[in-house]
Formats: C-alpha cells, structure tokens, sequence
C-alpha cells in the first residue's frame, strides 16, 4: 500500500558505510586489534572514528602511521581485513532514524540502493545481517566494477540495475568521493554531515546539492511536498 508520499525522484542510492549504517565501532575494533597483538596501546575511538568510510587505508594510515606503499601494508591490510571478517556486526547498528527514512521510501515505493567502496567479501554478508541488501532494488561494492567512487561507473551501475535514470536520481554519501562521484553520475547530492566525514574538507565544502546532519532530514529533500 502506498504512504501517498509523492517524490519528484525516481530512486535514492546510498553510501553505506557512515551514511546508512554505523560501523565505525567494528572497523576501529578490527584496527585496534592490530595494535593489541603487537603489544602497542590501542587507539581512542575518537581518533580512528572519522577513518571508518576509508577502510584499511585509513584506520591502518591513522593507527600505524602508515601508508599503503609501506612494504608492510599488505600484510597489515590482509590480517585487519581478517579481524573485520570474523567479527563483522558486533557493534555496528543503522543510523537513528535510518529505519524508518526507508520505511517511508517503501511505503512510497520509491526505490533505493547502495553503493559503497566496501567490497563484496563485507558488503554482502553486512547487508545481508543488517536487513538492508533484501530490501535494496540493487547493492553496489567497490569491486563489483572495475571501478570504486570517486568515479561513477559504480552508480551508474546501481542505477541501471535498478532501471532508473540517474538524472532523476539522488545520491547520498558522508564523504567528498560521494558527492564527487555522485554529481558525475548525473544525480542530484547529498552530503551526510552525520557521518564519518573524514576528509580534511568539511561536507559544507564538497559541492553537494544539499547538507543534512540527520537521517530523518532526508524526507524533506525527498518528499519536499510533506515539509
């Protein structure tokens, strides 16, 4: 049955990671314990938090100091993938409010997807666990194409799985790659001040077409008649 809400969208695509779903607290625990098993003090939350949406790379680069050309990195990228895999939904929860945002959207059978850098190996079974992937028209991850946000070609892709033109279209992510990505698909942004955010620039910087610092701030955008 239909909510009567009316959009002027076709679709919404998401980020997942900082955008939909909070899983910085099983990512920097995946980190941190990269630090406990070599005897070094793990890292505050605060400080690794804003690393989440940048993976490995990231939290690996903030706790180690370390960048992927270290001849270390694969070795430390590989075992913290395998901390992450084995304890993939400890702590990690969908943003307040986040429920019931895509209760409305299908209610008003709006279609949504994901697409994240995240790859398939996590994504799938994440989204999965969460309720999310059975839900989503289509689920995107950074290796389903050749290629990971900041270029397109990931969104272009989730667009023409679900059918829906990308000009019709929004995109709504917590980092600049998204809103980069995003307007190069052709859709209308969002940037998801909320989230992670871990770029220097602030999301006020990134271009997006419009700014929210909370889930539920996402049905004015896209029902703009129930504002």
């Amino acid at each position: 049955m239909s909510s009567g809400l009316v959009s002027p969208y076709k679709g919404v695509f998401f980020d997942l990671d900082g955008t939909l779903a909070d899983t910085a607290p099983d990512l920097v625990a995946a980190a941190n314990q990269l630090l406990i098993t070599r005897n070094l003090a793990p890292k505050q939350y605060e400080l690794l938090r804003p690393h989440a949406s940048a993976g490995a790379r990231g939290l690996i680069g903030c706790a180690f100091g370390m960048s992927p050309e270290h001849p270390d990195f694969i070795a430390l990228r590989d075992e913290f993938y395998l901390n992450y895999e084995n304890a993939l939904l400890v702590n990690s929860v969908l943003f307040e409010g986040v429920d019931h945002l895509l209760d409305q959207l299908d209610s008003a059978r709006l279609p949504w997807g994901i697409v994240t850098n995240k790859s398939e190996r996590f994504a799938n079974p994440l989204t999965e666990l969460m309720g999310l992937r059975q839900r989503a028209i289509s689920t995107v991850s950074g290796d389903t194409t050749p290629y990971s946000k900041p270029h397109p070609e990931p969104i272009l892709h989730a667009a023409r799985i679900a059918n829906i033109d990308p000009a019709k279209s929004l995109y709504v992510g917590d980092d600049m790659r998204d809103i980069v990505a995003g307007k190069a698909a052709g859709m209308q942004t969002i940037a998801a001040a909320y989230g992670y955010c871990g770029c220097e620039e602030p999301p006020e910087s990134w271009g997006a077409d419009y700014l929210v610092s909370h889930p539920l701030e996402l049905l004015e955008i896209i029902f703009p008649s129930r504002a």
